[in-house]
């Protein structure tokens, strides 16, 4: 009867490897390190059972019909809702706050209209930081940086900085990590002839539960990702219940990025967060490299959420330049433009310095 080949790979150099079940020990061609017959079938068996958890896992869905809630026919009927002509950013606010500018943009022109699709956010966490607060930090933001060029500082309009509620999706949920680590370790030693470098290879399995709480993902597709990333974190511990009060003289972005959508984003977060948990406890070898994951879900609820930031956005040479600050914790990015000519003359400057010093330097040796 013919031998059954039957498809390995080497947990040492990744090689395929090819034995007949009922052999005692297989010889990986590649690196020729020498396996029990056993232990390849059991790590296997290992790898099925991961790879069945991460197709369930990838199958397993956030509950996100309970985020957000219904506005009342009071609370609607007092927000308005104004629409960019030039970027089509939708911004809400209070009956009594006029969106005079696009926050995204800078465009001076926006259409007021119908307030509706919006659900109502579970919870707010309101600004900490004042107008004041956000003016001074911006100036302070310009400071030092003398490649700016002077047209922008002097008609950049620090005052009309804006205070505006971002939407965000917040997932909890608890989890179940698996992770396999390859490690490595290796020893010198010399002979009479030679300098021996030996590699030990291992395997390390990794398992845990974790809980994660208030997972943000950003609402918008005109908010950065990157720029509101950068602002984080929030302290969610200031959640508060949602009230319009908190609206009055502050602006909402509207979200057009359901909590479905913004489910792969948060199961991305929640994924490398717990690999890194895991990563963290492969202590003792000289390296380490994830091989394969599986991240289970358990039963996760998502909640409607809005976040402050202070936003500017100003235009230069016809180009928008955004600036946020965290409007609870005051930490502030943004983008600026540079003066070629500044850049010019700071380069044609350190040239001719360092054309001196290398004179002076060969005048020293002649």
């Amino acid at each position: 009867m013919a031998n059954t080949s039957v498809g390995y790979t080497c947990p040492n150099c990744g090689g395929p490897l090819s034995f007949s079940p009922g052999a005692a020990k297989v010889t990986c061609p590649y690196c020729d390190t020498e396996f029990e017959t056993a232990k390849i079938e059991e790590i296997f068996a290992r790898q099925e059972k991961m790879a069945a958890e991460a197709q369930a896992a990838k199958e397993a869905k956030w509950h996100t019909e309970g985020a957000g809630g219904e506005w009342s026919e009071e609370e609607a009927a007092a927000m308005k809702a104004f629409t960019c002509s030039s970027c089509g950013a939708e911004i809400v606010s209070d009956g009594n706050t006029m969106a005079t500018e696009c926050c995204y943009c800078g465009n001076p022109v926006m259409l007021p209209s119908r307030f509706n699709g919006m659900l109502k956010p579970d919870f707010v966490i309101p600004f900490k930081k004042t107008k004041e607060d956000a003016v001074a930090q911006l100036k302070e933001f310009y400071k030092g940086r003398w490649l700016l060029p002077k047209a922008f500082t002097a008609g950049n309009r620090v005052e009309s900085i804006q205070p505006m509620y971002v939407p965000f999706w917040l997932f909890d949920s608890e989890v179940t990590a698996s992770a396999e680590f390859k490690a490595e370790s290796d020893t010198v030693y010399e002979t009479q002839d030679e300098r021996v470098t030996e590699t030990n290879v291992y395997r390390c399995d990794r398992r845990g539960k974790m809980r994660f709480q208030r997972i943000p993902v950003d609402g918008s597709n005109k908010m950065d990702d990157t720029y509101m990333e950068s602002i984080e974190p929030y302290d969610y511990g200031d959640l508060k219940p949602f009230s319009s009060a908190y609206m009055a003289g502050c602006l909402a972005d509207k979200y057009d990025v359901d909590a479905e959508a913004a489910a792969p984003r948060a199961d991305e977060r929640v994924r490398k967060s717990a690999v890194g948990v895991l990563e963290d406890t492969v202590e003792g070898y000289m390296r380490r490299e994830l091989v394969n994951d599986v991240i289970n879900k358990g039963e996760g609820s998502v909640s409607y959420a809005m976040a402050p930031v202070w936003i500017l956005t100003t235009r230069y040479e016809d180009k928008p330049y955004t600036f946020m600050m965290n409007g609870q914790t005051g930490k502030m990015v943004g983008s600026l433009p540079w003066d070629k000519n500044k850049a010019n003359l700071y380069w044609a400057g350190s040239t001719a310095v360092l054309t001196a010093v290398f004179y002076f330097l060969v005048r020293m040796f002649v």
